[in-house]
């Protein structure tokens, strides 16, 4: 644990190709957080990228003059031993499964997306068992260590955590960040100048107030809007988004304009093309690039691959945890009675407060009473597939994925079920070893 010489941190998923986004973010903010150790983890599969990556990451850290030690592991355990914090940015099945969760649905009339729907279940049910597992370690052998957990879906790993293990943890997502940045740069104003109310789970937000300097925006950004990459920009019918007086998350584009959205989904499909091949044209670009020996700096191209800004989400976290910032971020945490609509156990997406002892979840002032139905609606299902993911219950499967707003009947969802769970047979043994 923290010594007069430093964190050890270790990164599960340390081949991802956000690693030097987040190694930047260590060596920028090293007085505050002295990081001593980075153990970057992955799996035999993924050794290839892991050392790429981390070579990239050990040229930075030499070009910094910081005495941070990188080590480059498969061995997750000897990596977690003594550590003050684990971060999880895995992705189970690699890029063949996302494509395969971004396909199957369409087939069936269904939006087929990575995090949201029939896609997203499917990604929970591989991924929730396998973090349950590093659960395991971290109770073991590093019982004080935050995990801080990106591993998609956020909201949904970070309630299986919190429900099913004694692990401290709080999961993040790069979109709040997102737009504060956007919200800063539109109005020439440092971040901790904008303050902006989010009310809902991990991809299914509304911002309902944005203060810039104390002055109301929010008028100004319904007009805006904000988007990623990774979700089509699809403009919102503006009077929509003015009777509602709550900007929406981009991934709400799938429940507020699912037909349109569906229509793209269905002209890319028909031409071969889906979020995963780009992801993977992407990351075969920068990986090429990280390759390079006279590289030692994060390269620019970082940015296209759509989750920027998820590394540095991280590091503020850490930082604010280390030292008891107490300052305002956006995370994913038990509910505790802030939405009185929702269990307490279920997981969140609000403001909270990052003391030395974890975040305190602040009261909203604004939730948009239009919004309750669809966040009741989506929780159900995310609790639904949560406990069929630890169990490998085919009968919870099945509730999970008929009770999803965008999936439109029973009928569909058997036979999609079987398909997908068919597909991803070799991640699921939980439902193929009874």
């Amino acid at each position: 644990m923290a010594t007069n010489q430093g964190l050890k941190i270790a990164v599960i998923g340390g081949g991802s190709s956000y690693t030097p986004e987040l190694v930047e973010g260590f060596i920028l903010h090293y007085k505050e957080l002295p990081v001593r150790e980075l153990w970057l983890v992955d799996i035999e599969p993924g050794l290839r990228k892991l050392n790429i990556v981390g070579n990239l990451a050990k040229r930075m850290v030499e070009k910094s003059g910081l005495p941070i030690e990188v080590h480059l592991t498969t061995d997750r355990r000897k990596a977690i031993e003594g550590a003050d914090f684990v971060s999880t940015q895995m992705r189970v099945g690699m890029l063949d499964a996302r494509a395969r969760d971004e396909s199957i649905p369409l087939k069936y009339g269904v939006i087929g997306q990575e995090t949201t729907g029939p896609g997203g279940m499917m990604k929970a049910l591989r991924t929730i068992p396998v973090i349950l597992d590093v659960c395991r370690d971290i109770e073991e052998l590093a019982p004080n260590a935050w995990l801080l957990n990106f591993t998609n879906p956020a909201g949904m790993v970070t309630e299986a955590v919190l429900k099913y293990s004694k692990v401290k943890s709080i999961g993040l997502c790069n979109a709040p960040i997102g737009l504060i940045k956007q919200v800063s740069a539109k109005y020439n104003v440092a971040a901790d100048r904008v303050y902006a109310e989010f009310v809902g789970l991990n991809h299914l937000h509304w911002i309902t107030r944005i203060d810039v300097e104390g002055e109301d925006k929010l008028d100004d950004m319904l007009t805006e809007g904000y988007s990623a990459k990774n979700v089509p920009a699809r403009e919102w019918n503006p009077e929509f988004l003015q009777s509602l007086r709550a900007v929406p998350s981009y991934y709400l584009k799938y429940f507020y304009m699912t037909d349109a959205m569906l229509e793209e989904q269905m002209e890319s499909f028909k031409q071969g093309i889906n979020r995963a091949e780009v992801v993977k044209r992407v990351e075969e670009e920068l990986f090429e690039l990280y390759a390079n020996l006279e590289l030692s700096e994060k390269p620019k191209q970082l940015e296209q691959r759509g989750g920027a800004f998820y590394s540095e989400a991280a590091v503020n976290l850490m930082r604010s945890l280390h030292n008891g910032s107490n300052d305002i971020q956006t995370l994913n945490v038990a509910n505790r009675g802030i939405l009185d609509f929702l269990p307490d156990d279920a997981s969140i997406e609000v403001n909270c407060v990052v003391t030395k002892n974890g975040p305190l979840p602040l009261p909203l002032t604004k939730i948009p009473p239009m919004a309750k139905g669809l966040i009741h609606a989506v929780k159900t299902y995310e609790q639904l597939a949560i406990d069929a993911a630890v169990t490998g219950d085919r009968a919870l499967a099945l509730q999970a994925m008929v009770h999803h707003p965008l999936v439109p009947s029973v009928d569909v969802a058997v036979r999609m079920l079987d398909e997908m769970l068919e597909a991803n047979k070799e991640f699921l043994p939980n439902f193929f070893t009874k």
